[in-house]
């Protein structure tokens, strides 16, 4: 049996920041060519695995935000990772406390990928546990400066990456994927 894959989706600045104090969803630049990426990735059979804040963004997220995204999210598979939650109100989600062993088992039991949403710190944790397959990297075209708010990669620890795929989505949004090699980054 094949093990199942491990995607961290990041969206980031150009300068490196996940998101913006007063900024808006992709940063404001959604356009044809994201909205077709962002509904090819909802088309993929996973199993969805954020952390506790993420999952508290969306959860407080009014109704009109979520237009037809909210019962399609709901029937797939999620995962919340909380050292303090034991329960959350969406359907077809589990709390999850051991985020290294939790994923580490779905990996090893094979089926539909797994992807983070969000969550910094998780996608950092996975990195660092050697279990991400596909590091995906969607740069907005901006520098965040003063109003960036959690660098994108400040906890995670060096790892070698090997180009997979680049695309221009937009003209101007750059997606990025690589795959971890395993190896040592160079040093000096």
């Amino acid at each position: 049996m094949m093990s199942a894959e491990v995607v961290v989706d990041l969206f980031v600045s150009v300068d490196g920041w996940a998101g913006g104090d007063g900024l808006p969803p992709f940063f404001g630049y959604a356009g044809d060519d994201l909205l077709q990426w962002t509904t090819a990735e909802k088309a993929v059979p996973e199993t969805i695995v954020m952390g506790r804040r993420t999952y508290e963004t969306f959860a407080a997220l009014p109704e009109a935000v979520w237009s037809d995204d909210r019962e399609p999210l709901m029937r797939r598979d999620k995962i919340v990772f909380s050292r303090t939650l034991d329960a959350v109100d969406w359907p077809n989600t589990l709390v999850g406390h051991d985020l290294t062993n939790d994923v580490r088992r779905l990996k090893d039991e094979g089926g539909q990928r797994i992807r983070t949403w969000g969550s910094m710190s998780l996608a950092g944790q996975l990195l660092h546990a050697g279990l991400v397959d596909v590091l995906r990297l969607m740069r907005f075209p901006l520098l965040a400066g003063p109003s960036g708010r959690q660098a994108a990669f400040a906890n995670v620890s060096s790892a070698d990456l090997e180009l997979s795929g680049v695309r221009v989505l937009d003209g101007r949004i750059v997606l990025e994927e690589y795959r971890p090699t395993g190896h040592d980054i160079p040093r000096g």
